[in-house]
C-alpha cells in the first residue's frame, strides 16, 4: 500500500529542476521545460506528486503542534532543559505566543509552500496536457490540495493573502476571512464534477469527490466562526453527499485501534482523505516525516514497543481531557497508557535506577544507592525544577508525567523514528458527527436520520455500553473529543464550541483574538504588504 506515497513523490527532484533551472544559460536540450517533461498520462500524473510530498511535510509536526498544543488535549513542557526550544512549545499552552514563535512561523511557510507549488503545477499541467478528461481531473485534485491548505491558513491565520498565479512576484495583501471563505467554496464546487467518484487504493492520497464534499462541510460548519453567517443546512447537503455515496463505513468496535497502525491504508472504511507516510521514501525540500511514537512512547518502555531507538516521549495530555473518557466499555480509552505499566507477559515494567535518578531532589545520603521500580505514569503536570521554565525535572519521576497517547501505534518496522502509519484528514465518522451538530444547531434532518441516531451510530461501534436516549452540544463536543483525538481538530472544535478562552493545566489567558495566530515576522519581512493580525504587536 505504501508504494502510492513512493510513487507520487517521485516527482519532487523534477520539478526542484524546473524552479533551479529557470535563467540558467544553457542549451534548451538540458532542460526539463513544460515542452520535454510531462508528456505521456504517467508523467502528467507524476507532475502532481510535488503537491502531495509538500503537503505531508509538516503535517504531523507544525500542524499536529498549533492545533493541539494550543488546547487542552496536549501540553509539552521542559523536563530538565530538554525540549524548551526556546519555550516554543509551552507557549501553546500558555496561549501567549508571539509572531516570531517557531510553530507559528513553521505553520504559515509551510501551507504558504504547498500553495505555491500547487500553483506552478497548475501553470506545468495548463501548459504541457492537452484539453479533455484527465486534465480536468488533475488539475481539480491539485486545486482541492490547494484549498484544503487554503481552509487551514485560513482557520489558522484568519486574513489571508490569497495567490493563485504562478511566476508572481507581487507582494499580495491580506483577503478577509470571507474572501477567503468564499474562494474555498467555489474551488471545491467547480472541483466536484471532475474529481473521481472512486474511492479506495485507485484515489488513496489524492483527493476525490467526496473529499471536496467533506472539507465544503467542515468549511459551512465553522461559517459562523469564519464569516459570522450560519450555513448549516449547507453543512447537512455536503455531508449527505458523502452518505449518499455509499462509499464508507464507520469502523466496527473491533477494528477501531487497527485502523490507525502502521499497516493501515486505503482498506480502512472511514478514510475519506488521508495522508500516506513511508520511512522508505525520501522527499526533497520539505520535512516529510510522522514521529508520533518518538513524542509520545515513554523511553521506559523501547524493549515493551520493539522500538530501534530510545523516544523521548515529551508531549502528554492533560487530566481535564483524559476526563472525558470515562467509559471503561469505550475501545477508545485503549489508545491511552496510564498509571502502572506492564510487561506484554503481563509483568511488571520496571526501570533500575538510583534513588537520586528517581527523584533528583532525594535529600539522603544514598543517592547513589541502586532503586528498582515500576513504571507508573501519573496524570498530573508539575514543574518541579523550574515554574518560569516550566520544568519538570531530570528524573524518572519527571519523565513519567502525563498520560500518553499511542493512537498512531508506535512502527517497530522502521529503522528510524519515522512511522509508517498513514493519517486521516478527514472520516467518515466525522460527516456524521458534524451533520448531527448543524442539525442540533439549528438545520433540518436529511434522510431520516437525527442527531441522536447519527451520534449512536458512532457510539455503537466505539462502546458496547447502551446507546445514548438523548444528545446535547456539550454531549457532542466530548463525543467528538473522545472520537478525534491526537488527530489534530481539537483546536478547530474549541473554537467552534466556545472553549477556546477557558482555562485548562496552567494556562488562564482567555484573550479572544488569540483564536488566530499572529502573522509571522518571517512572513512579513518577505511580504510586506501584510498587516499584522488584531491584538497582537506590530
Amino acid at each position: 500500500m505504501k508504494k502510492i506515497l513512493k510513487y507520487l513523490g517521485l516527482p519532487v527532484l523534477m520539478v526542484g529542476l524546473f524552479w533551479s533551472c529557470e535563467n540558467l544559460d544553457v542549451p534548451i536540450t538540458t532542460q526539463l521545460t513544460p515542452e520535454t517533461f510531462p508528456q505521456n498520462s504517467s508523467q502528467y500524473i507524476q507532475t502532481t506528486g510535488p503537491v502531495y510530498s509538500a503537503f505531508r511535510g509538516e503535517f504531523s509536526f507544525a500542524w499536529w503542534w498549533s492545533q493541539s498544543l494550543s488546547t487542552d488535549e496536549a501540553i509539552l513542557p521542559a523536563r530538565g532543559g530538554n525540549w524548551f526550544d526556546n519555550r516554543n512549545y509551552i507557549a501553546m499552552h500558555f496561549h501567549d505566543w508571539t509572531a516570531d514563535n517557531g510553530i507559528v512561523g513553521s505553520l504559515w511557510d509551510w501551507l504558504a509552500k504547498v500553495i505555491g507549488t500547487s500553483n506552478q503545477t497548475i501553470s506545468i499541467l495548463n501548459q504541457a496536457m492537452p484539453a479533455g478528461a484527465e486534465k480536468n481531473t488533475l488539475i481539480s485534485e491539485v486545486k482541492t490540495m490547494r484549498a484544503i491548505s487554503y481552509y487551514m491558513l485560513m482557520d489558522s491565520y484568519g486574513d489571508v493573502p490569497l495567490d493563485t498565479v504562478y511566476g508572481g512576484f507581487t507582494s499580495n495583501a491580506k483577503s478577509s476571512r470571507t474572501e477567503v471563505f468564499n474562494f474555498i467554496e467555489k474551488e471545491l464546487k467547480k472541483a466536484i464534477p471532475n474529481l473521481n467518484a472512486a474511492s479506495g487504493i485507485t484515489t488513496y492520497g489524492r483527493p476525490n469527490k467526496q473529499t471536496a464534499n467533506a472539507l465544503l462541510a467542515k468549511l459551512y460548519l465553522n461559517a459562523q466562526v469564519y464569516t459570522g453567517t450560519s450555513r448549516y443546512n449547507e453543512c447537512i447537503a455536503a455531508c449527505d453527499e458523502v452518505i449518499k455515496s455509499g462509499l464508507y463505513n464507520v469502523e466496527p468496535r473491533a477494528t477501531y485501534l487497527q485502523m490507525f497502525y502502521p499497516n493501515n491504508g486505503p482498506q480502512m472504511k472511514e478514510f475519506i482523505f488521508a495522508i500516506p507516510y513511508d520511512p522508505v521514501a525520501t522527499t526533497v525540500g520539505f520535512n516529510g516525516q510522522m514521529y508520533h511514537a518518538r513524542y509520545d512512547v515513554p523511553r521506559s518502555e523501547r524493549a515493551k514497543f520493539g522500538l530501534p531507538f530510545t523516544p523521548s516521549a515529551p508531549r502528554s495530555t492533560l487530566p481535564e481531557f483524559y476526563a472525558y473518557f470515562n467509559d471503561s466499555n469505550d475501545i477508545r480509552k485503549d489508545q491511552w497508557l496510564t498509571g502502572l505499566q506492564y510487561n506484554n507477559n503481563g509483568t511488571p515494567l520496571t526501570v533500575t535506577t538510583t534513588k537520586k535518578g528517581y527523584d533528583q531532589f532525594y535529600k539522603g545520603d544514598d543517592g547513589g544507592a541502586a532503586l528498582t521500580y515500576q513504571v507508573n505514569l501519573t496524570p498530573d503536570i508539575v514543574p518541579r525544577e523550574n515554574a518560569t521554565l516550566f520544568d519538570l525535572g531530570n528524573d524518572e519521576i519527571a519523565w513519567n508525567m502525563g498520560y500518553r497517547n499511542i493512537k498512531f501505534y508506535p512502527d517497530n518496522t522502521s529503522t528510524s523514528r519515522n512511522q509508517k502509519n498513514d493519517v486521516p484528514f478527514l472520516r467518515y465518522s466525522d460527516v456524521l458527527l458534524m451533520k448531527a451538530e448543524a442539525i442540533l444547531r439549528g438545520g433540518a434532518e436529511t434522510l431520516g436520520q437525527n442527531p441522536l441516531a447519527l451520534v449512536n451510530m458512532v457510539r455503537s461501534n466505539r462502546t458496547t455500553s447502551a446507546a445514548w436516549s438523548s444528545v446535547t452540544l456539550e454531549d457532542l463536543y466530548k463525543e467528538r473529543s473522545r472520537e478525534f483525538t491526537w488527530e489534530a481538530w481539537h483546536r478547530n472544535d474549541m473554537i467552534r464550541f466556545g472553549k477556546y478562552e477557558g482555562q485548562w493545566g496552567y494556562k488562564t489567558n482567555a484573550d479572544t483574538y488569540r483564536r488566530v495566530f499572529p502573522i509571522p515576522t518571517n512572513a512579513r519581512v518577505l511580504n510586506p504588504a501584510l498587516t499584522q493580525n488584531d491584538g497582537y504587536p506590530n
